[in-house]
């Protein structure tokens, strides 16, 4: 599903901002990402969502060698992978409704059934009496879940998330991560970044930590919140 070997990336002419990682992840895995601010959790999401190429390394995706993919073969690819933004990324203009069935229509899902699943998903996320609102009119927390539904709506086989509690009270959390859990449990490959130590421990399960654009080591997070022995980073992750 993802691997990467020897993967660095630098912006434009300066320093790499992740360098040397080696890891790969088996269709179905979950893993958080874990480590503090400029760690690079948010540049190994971009590579993982084909924002950008790798500098050196080598990085393959759903199969696909990344460096060796021609433009055109990249907006496929990214279909088979959501996406939920720290920032949203909602389209203004859009209803809520209209940006959660934004993925559907690009892949042409006829209009019918395209509303009856983004209807069961506004359900679910507990917005279906605000399908017909614009992001502005919605709180920072509906923004969010609508940002989870659209994410979420096409069944990716990849899901990456960039702290998506954030701006969610712990009920609404804890639907979330019920949510992410169901689709893992349906075969998705999960990984969510986040400093939420609370949820991370109410959820155990494997975390790749990153350490100024390093990764250290994988860890087993404990239902205590307390990380057990892992692999060190230079092992092979299944």
């Amino acid at each position: 599903m993802v691997r990467l070997d020897g993967v660095g990336l630098r912006y434009n002419n300066g320093p790499l901002v992740l360098e040397d990682l080696n890891f790969a992840l088996a269709p179905g895995a979950f893993r958080w990402l874990l480590g503090p601010s400029g760690a690079g959790k948010t540049s190994l999401l971009r590579l993982l969502t084909l924002s950008v190429r790798p500098t050196t390394g080598r990085l393959s995706l759903l199969g696909v060698p990344i460096e060796q993919a021609r433009r055109r073969d990249l907006p496929p690819l990214r279909r088979q992978i959501g996406m939920v933004f720290q920032d949203f990324r909602l389209l203004p203009h859009l209803s809520a409704f209209d940006n959660v069935a934004l993925p559907l229509r690009l892949a042409g899902r006829p209009e019918g059934q395209l509303r009856v699943d983004v209807g069961e998903m506004l359900r679910w996320v507990g917005l279906m009496r605000r399908a017909e609102a614009r992001p502005a009119e919605l709180s920072g927390g509906e923004q969010q879940r609508v940002a989870i539904a659209r994410a979420v709506i096409g069944r990716p086989a990849l899901l990456l998330a960039d702290e998506p509690t954030g701006n969610l009270d712990d009920a609404q959390a804890i639907r979330l991560m019920q949510l992410l859990a169901e689709l893992n449990r349906l075969g998705t490959t999960v990984v969510v970044a986040t400093h939420n130590d609370s949820l991370v421990a109410r959820h155990p399960g494997r975390a790749l930590r990153l350490h100024e654009g390093r990764l250290t080591e994988e860890t087993a997070v404990s239902v205590t919140g307390l990380a057990t022995p892992g692999r060190r980073a230079t092992d092979r992750i299944a």
